[in-house]
């Protein structure tokens, strides 16, 4: 039950339980922890202040406009005075995860071997909790380097049911998070991407384990799962873009404070005025 307990906390509080001692290998203070090795000793290179300062401009345009892949995004970088040429501009939308929402060869790709499973939300009504949830994953700026946010969220009442951080695309984050959600619940189906990340066995096993139907976006994300996109928007509009977090642990206090706003006071028009609290608790 302790155990249970303790791996319900985030991935990040208890990535900081593990430190150097002469005690306790790191390998037995991972397991301790429900941490993995390779997550705790990732250290992704330093980008360069100017290399930051793109990747903030990237974001905010992909925000408005998902649509531009690397080429119009580069075109609108020189346009707005920042010197920087397509390959550039590719790695840099590559690291960030981001892609056009055009269909083809830009949709999420899964890891070689991976099951694809079909769309199942095409033409369908969301009309009740719990009939639908979702995951999704962005580029988180900060003052001093950047980091990733993964969020479940139940369609009918734009409830975050659970949120993650990490400093790399592992599926360890996402797996963490959607563990958390199901103690919430159930879903009746659960939709992703077709990321690396939500393809893996270690994310669809604990969705089959519990028998939830695996829906997966066929034409972009940003087309089959508008409503996490809404909450990007939101969160970054309302509280990152403003804030401006220094570090990491500033960012996890911060996101904490403002996703208690967004569940349990900030009202939604789609809800009737409604709070997503208010509807998921109904």
């Amino acid at each position: 039950m302790a155990r249970k307990k303790r791996l319900s906390l985030p991935l990040a509080i208890r990535r900081a339980w593990v430190v150097p001692s002469a005690v306790y290998s790191v390998r037995r203070q991972c397991r301790l922890a429900g941490v993995s090795r390779s997550d705790f000793y990732y250290e992704p290179t330093p980008e360069s202040a100017e290399n930051l300062l793109l990747m903030r401009r990237i974001d905010e345009q992909y925000m408005r406009h998902p649509e531009f892949g690397y080429p119009r995004m580069t075109d609108w970088l020189n346009d707005a005075g920042h010197a920087a040429n397509h390959k550039r501009v590719a790695r840099l939308m590559q690291l960030m995860g981001l892609q056009a929402i055009t269909p083809g060869p830009h949709t999420s790709k899964p890891a070689p071997g991976h099951t694809i499973y079909p769309y199942l939300l095409r033409g369908v009504e969301i009309v009740r909790v719990n009939q639908v949830w979702s995951i999704d994953i962005t580029y988180i700026p900060m003052r001093h380097g950047f980091m990733y946010l993964a969020a479940v969220l139940e369609w009918r009442s734009r409830y975050v049911l659970a949120w993650e951080l990490s400093n790399s695309l592992e599926s360890l984050f996402c797996v963490t998070a959607l563990e958390r959600a199901l103690a919430r619940g159930r879903p009746e189906v659960f939709n992703t991407d077709q990321g690396a990340q939500f393809t893996s066995e270690a994310f669809t096993g604990v969705l089959l384990s519990k028998q939830i139907a695996i829906s997966m976006d066929g034409r972009g994300r940003a087309l089959d799962n508008v409503f996490i996109e809404r909450l990007w928007w939101t969160v970054k509009y309302e509280d990152v873009y403003p804030k401006v977090y220094a570090d990491g642990h500033a960012l996890y206090h911060g996101l904490a404070r403002y996703f208690v706003y967004y569940n349990d006071e900030r009202k939604h028009s789609a809800l009737d005025k409604q709070t997503p609290a208010e509807v998921f608790l109904a």
